[in-house]
């Protein structure tokens, strides 16, 4: 949002929290169990520096606390990502994950920070905490991490059911890269109209966007997924989609060699589906390969 560079910082917040609670009101009718908003989320644009740092001074809590209310009354999760202090004098740019109940579930310190945000003395992170909620276990990443290996490897490494990327900049194919590589959905809120907000599968298709007429994005997503690669199962695969039909979904992006396999079932979860097919997982499959390559007499001498 926009605002008058000489606004006082208290009516700044009152202005902030207004423009929010316009932007909530379009999305919670559709009774959303999460809701993920941008980097630097509560953070105007046209006061000069000084005056957000007054701003901020002001501010304190008064916004993430709106979102706890917010997320309390609507028994929803929210992440507010925003520039915060810390006790001693410090500051971050942090995502928290408030919980359906308004506590603050985990919080998210930005790993990388850009050279200047540092210059600004925002201290970069160091951990990547896996959130767990009732509907699964999300990772947090802000803006710049999504250009380290660093990050993202200890994310491959826990497999999160959701990452939640709240950002200045879209980030182009490294969202779907993250969202191949971790085996996870991915939900990519981003500032402005300039580049699409979306939610991609773990496949990294988008399955749903913000467009020129509407500014959020929203969808129902299946975490009881897995990936499975075609190779040695394509009749296994066949014999678990005529068994249990609708109640499987087998999603195919083309060219790439993997599926998505997520279950529609009521009681049966694609655990108990892939245990009762003997599916082979996409990452068990590539481990086997690289053992098959090790083996004495495959490889070239």
């Amino acid at each position: 949002m926009t605002v008058r560079a000489n606004v006082e910082p208290q009516r700044l917040v009152e202005q902030v929290i207004a423009h929010w609670r316009g932007l909530f009101a379009r999305v919670l009718p559709d009774r959303p169990d999460l809701i993920v908003v941008p980097e630097a989320c509560d953070r105007p644009r046209g006061p000069s520096r000084d005056k957000l740092n007054q701003y901020y001074l002001v501010r304190k809590n008064q916004v993430r606390d709106f979102f706890a209310e917010v997320a309390r009354e609507n028994r929803c999760y929210i992440v507010y990502s925003a520039k915060r202090a810390l006790p001693d004098g410090t500051w971050r740019n942090s995502s928290i994950m408030i919980d359906r109940r308004g506590n603050i579930a985990g919080i998210y310190n930005k790993n990388h920070p850009t050279i200047g945000e540092i210059d600004k003395r925002i201290l970069c992170g160091k951990e990547a905490p896996v959130i767990k909620c009732d509907f699964g276990r999300v990772a947090l990443a802000i803006c710049f991490d999504l250009n380290f290996d660093e990050l993202r490897l200890k994310y491959v490494k826990a497999q999160p059911d959701l990452i939640v990327f709240s950002s200045m900049y879209h980030g182009g194919l490294m969202q779907q890269y993250w969202a191949y590589s971790c085996r996870s959905h991915f939900v990519g809120a981003i500032a402005g109209r300039a580049a699409p907000s979306q939610i991609r599968n773990p496949l990294g298709n988008v399955i749903a966007s913000n467009t020129n007429y509407f500014d959020c994005a929203v969808a129902t997503v299946n975490l009881d997924c897995a990936l499975v690669h075609l190779d040695e199962n394509w009749d296994r695969l066949r014999a678990m989609k005529a068994k249990y039909g609708p109640k499987v979904k087998i999603t195919d992006p083309g060219l790439l060699g993997p599926v998505l396999i997520a279950s529609e079932h009521e009681t049966i979860d694609i655990d108990a589906m892939i245990a009762e097919f003997e599916l082979e997982r996409l990452d068990d499959y590539m481990a086997r390969s690289l053992a098959h390559r090790l083996k004495p007499g495959n490889m070239e001498p």
